[in-house]
């Protein structure tokens, strides 16, 4: 990086005179009301000649003057406050040592060994080789104070890590302190940091090289950045902006100015991370949502094909997990009843399409009404056809006794619509065959198409009595009679060839339900 002289003397001038200050300020900062060793209005007069040869400085090697700086003719300037602080530094150390005030005495020596080196270079220009060698680059030292936020303090000199790291310290900061840039960039992809505190001349890595590794870097460029620097250059103000810095201060910079632009920078971090935080909420909660609504959507068409067979409140309860999913083929003992309407098919050929949907729909309502009230499961119904059965999905005691019970309420209610019916001229009655046993039960069909069906003998049994059955006539087989003997008032039909079976079948003429005997006893 190629510095004008000028700036390169006032960085190196200034450094040594931040210390000075920093040091001075500290001092005056722990001794408070109690000054015990008497040393507080030296540390003010120290800490004032201090400014005043910043003042100078500044003023001697300001941008502008033509060719380079020239400090033998400032030289006779910088003396008496220089040598006033030297001899202000000597005398504080005396004093402090003569009262006991040990805990003192490490930082006037930092102060009488920067006021040492900042003579060096007022006599010889340059600051290499000046004052004690700074320690290798081993890694991250750290000071930890009340856990709050992390500042990473990146310096090359010793003296500004420790102030920095010290007055951050104070203010209730956790402080990671880095002796160059690449020990910064390591330090900063092992451990989380709220804010950098970055010096811009640094041997190994410059404090622009890290800026802007820091700033491609996806997992570290919204870490805000505050430049730090005796460098005082518009130049690098401006390219350390340009870089993604927050801010650049000046050193020696005021304690108070820092606390404020370190508070900016925090909270402008703080603002971001919940930002973030919240972005990252916002994206969770649209995926639950997006997957919530997804399931819901499948329940509601799971549930929309279960509603066309079963009664709204069972197929409820399947989707919600209370009962075993009836799609999946299982075998099961099944009570199966088959109804249609006598005379529907010399109706249909007569009547108008009209007349036939309006049947149709009083018909369909009326056992609609009646197979959700007897808890039966529709299997499915073509025209004025329909197949009902008990004992699935949901297990039921006594299924045949549902069933007869169904098929009387039917007759009933479809007796009563015949008597309208016959008004207008049409002559129509229900039959129905009931028929017991096992049967292979689930969905049937293709993708897109499914439809829930039971095969077996029972489901042949039972279409093959309601083909028999006549107008207002209920047939069972067999075992539903056995199964229903105390309630029904059955004649027994005999043995009938039914289409399909190879024996003949026992079967019975349901008149009605038996009537029950009274509960009531006589006193």
């Amino acid at each position: 990086m190629i510095m004008d002289p000028g700036a390169q003397l006032r960085h190196d001038l200034r450094t040594p005179l931040n210390h000075i200050i920093g040091y001075a300020e500290m001092l005056i900062e722990d001794l408070g009301d109690s000054d015990k060793a008497g040393v507080g209005s030296g540390l003010a007069t120290l800490r004032a000649d201090a400014r005043e040869l910043v003042a100078l400085v500044n003023d001697a090697l300001s941008r502008g003057h033509a060719g380079a700086p020239d400090l033998v003719a400032a030289r006779d300037r910088f003396q008496p406050p220089l040598e006033r602080m030297r001899t202000a530094g000597e005398a504080l150390r005396r004093k402090a040592a003569e009262a006991g005030a040990d805990r003192l005495l490490p930082d006037i020596d930092r102060i009488r060994a920067a006021t040492e080196r900042l003579e060096h270079l007022l006599h010889h220009g340059s600051a290499r080789a000046v004052g004690k060698p700074e320690p290798p680059a081993a890694g991250a030292e750290t000071e930890t104070g009340p856990a709050r936020s992390t500042i990473l303090v990146v310096d090359d000199n010793e003296d500004n890590r420790d102030l920095l790291a010290r007055r951050l310290r104070r203010q209730g900061y956790e402080v990671l302190t880095a002796v160059g840039g690449r020990t910064a960039l390591d330090t900063l992809g092992r451990r989380p940091v709220d804010l950098v505190l970055l010096d811009v001349m640094m041997p190994d890595l410059d404090g622009y090289s890290v800026l802007e590794r820091m700033k491609n870097d996806a997992a570290l460029r919204d870490i805000p950045v505050l430049m730090i620097s005796a460098l005082d250059e518009l130049d690098s103000v401006a390219r350390c902006i340009q870089l993604g810095a927050e801010d650049y201060l000046g050193k020696p910079f005021e304690p108070v100015l820092l606390q404020a632009r370190i508070g900016a920078c925090l909270e402008k971090k703080r603002l971001h991370d919940q930002e973030a935080r919240h972005r990252r909420e916002l994206a969770e909660w649209n995926e639950t949502l997006e997957r919530r609504v997804a399931e819901q959507v499948g329940q509601l068409e799971r549930l929309g094909r279960l509603k066309r067979f079963f009664s709204p409140q069972l197929a409820e309860l399947i989707v919600a997990g209370g009962a075993e999913d009836p799609l999946k083929t299982h075998r099961r003992e099944v009570t199966v009843v088959f109804v249609d309407l006598r005379g529907f098919t010399a109706f249909a050929e007569t009547a108008e399409p009209e007349e036939v949907m309006g049947v149709l729909r009083e018909y369909h309502a009326e056992m609609g009404r009646l197979i959700l009230e007897h808890g039966g499961t529709l299997e499915r119904f073509t025209g004025d056809g329909m197949m009902v059965f008990f004992n699935d999905p949901v297990e039921v005691e006594n299924p045949a006794e549902h069933a007869i019970r169904m098929a009387v309420a039917m007759r009933d209610v479809v007796t009563r619509l015949a008597a309208r019916w016959r008004k207008r001229g049409w002559d129509l009655a229900l039959g129905v065959g009931i028929a017991q046993g096992y049967a292979t039960i689930g969905a049937i069909g293709f993708e897109g198409r499914l439809d829930y069906g039971a095969i077996g003998t029972v489901t042949n049994l039972a279409a093959r009595l309601c083909g028999e059955a006549g107008a207002g006539q209920i047939l069972v087989s067999g075992r539903v009679a056995a199964a229903t003997e105390p309630l029904i008032e059955a004649d027994d039909v005999g043995a009938l060839s039914l289409k399909g079976l190879a024996r003949p079948v026992p079967v019975w003429n349901v008149r009605g339900l038996a009537e029950q005997p009274s509960t009531d006893h006589a006193t």
